[in-house]
């Protein structure tokens, strides 16, 4: 076996489920499950009537690349949503389907970090979605944690880390909006590690899925190829994002998503993805063309969110300090005891469930950030999270 797979963390839902094992939720009340980032919403019908036309196409086998008309339909969404020219973004290769970017994440490491470097070093926020640690491990390189705290607007500090880390550096992953504060990360800041990465030369993965939702439909969430189209590295130099139709779109089982950028990067994870295998059957391929070319279902969805964060959030905030994101569908919770505690509790007495900060980051630097914090995706329906935020004030009222 990989002797690395022994250095891989218990997930941290697998953690939850054991917390939650140890106590009995009341029966009297239905199960409201906020720990999970699976959207609720309907699925738009163009997906499932696109599904449905194209069902022909399982007999066929679907190419690494994709179809042309899929990376047209994406490069096209790329200029359009990050204010690029269209003849700035190349259908043919700068952009390449993926079965979502769970795994796009994962085997991107594999295939761009050089493990023959016992000193590599693969940078990542913490907290952080555990994929990023997970595929720096088994690609031979070691994390390297910056901490995302409240003092730092839950945002990663990138002047705190040293030149001799940033040399190491191979790869860093970046998540913006954040999972799991919804902090957005600034133009200003983008343009410092884009100079970094030019400097020590690494590669910055940004992962994006998030950007669709925000709250001022009149500043969505600046991606990392339109701040460096704006630089003037309009070849997209060490940058490659990961963007998906999981949360835009309310269609996490489609698997579907893309990377696009730096296309001499992206000749090279081509060539891994043809020895992979995981490319999208070709009815996914014509459903995702019908959501990257449509708008309406993704304002829609936003609308939504909006409801939910502010009902919620106004049910809370007598009761504890709580703040909305600029993006995402996450609340970042402060908790006046114990994270771990606060989770069971809530689960015992409210039958609600929520994730501990804690599991999703490392003791780093002396802390572990994700410490006193639980993380709530306001996924469920807008009547279902009202009835969580008062059962979730009910139980802070019993903790003073």
């Amino acid at each position: 076996m990989n002797p690395n797979l022994k250095q891989l963390h218990p997930y941290p839902f697998e953690k939850l489920a054991q917390l939650k094992k140890e106590v009995t939720a009341p029966q009297d009340k239905v199960h409201i499950a906020l720990s999970i980032g699976e959207p609720k919403h309907t699925t738009p019908d163009l997906i499932h009537h696109a599904l449905k036309k194209h069902s022909d196409g399982i007999a066929k086998y679907p190419t690494t690349k994709g179809i042309p008309e899929l990376r047209t339909a994406i490069s096209n969404w790329i200029s359009q949503r990050f204010n690029i020219a269209s003849s700035d973004i190349s259908a043919d290769n700068q952009v390449l389907p993926v079965s979502g970017t769970r795994e796009a994440l994962f085997s991107f490491a594999q295939a761009v970090v050089d493990s023959s470097r016992s000193d590599a070093l693969v940078i990542m926020p913490n907290p952080f979605y555990q994929i990023y640690e997970g595929a720096a491990l088994l690609a031979g390189a070691t994390p390297y944690f910056i901490n995302t705290t409240e003092q730092s607007n839950y945002l990663p500090d990138f002047d705190s880390v040293p030149d001799d880390i940033w040399q190491r550096c191979q790869l860093i992953f970046i998540c913006s909006p954040g999972n799991p504060t919804g902090a957005v990360i600034s133009e200003r800041e983008q343009i410092k590690l884009i100079n970094l990465a030019e400097k020590f030369d690494f590669i910055i993965a940004s992962d994006e899925c998030y950007t669709e939702i925000f709250d001022d439909e009149d500043n969505p969430p600046q991606g990392l190829l339109e701040t460096a189209y704006n630089m003037g590295n309009t070849s997209f130099k060490r940058c490659v994002i990961f963007q998906s139709l999981s949360k835009r779109s309310n269609a996490p089982g489609l698997r579907s998503g893309f990377v696009a950028g730096d296309a001499d990067i992206l000749k090279s994870y081509f060539q891994y993805r043809t020895y992979q295998g995981c490319a999208q059957p070709l009815p996914t391929q014509y459903a995702s063309i019908a959501a990257w070319q449509d708008e309406t279902h993704v304002t829609e969805n936003r609308v939504l969110y909006r409801q939910k964060f502010n009902a919620f959030i106004e049910l809370l905030a007598g009761v504890c300090h709580i703040n909305k994101p600029p993006a995402s569908f996450y609340i970042w919770l402060k908790t006046p005891i114990d994270d771990e505690d606060f989770a069971q509790k809530l689960f015992e007495q409210q039958n609600i469930t929520v994730l501990p900060g804690s599991y999703l980051s490392r003791e780093a630097h002396g802390i572990n950030p994700g410490k006193n914090h639980v993380r709530i995706a306001l996924v469920a329906p807008v009547e279902e999270c009202i009835e969580a935020a008062n059962r979730i004030k009910h139980f802070i009222n019993t903790l003073d």
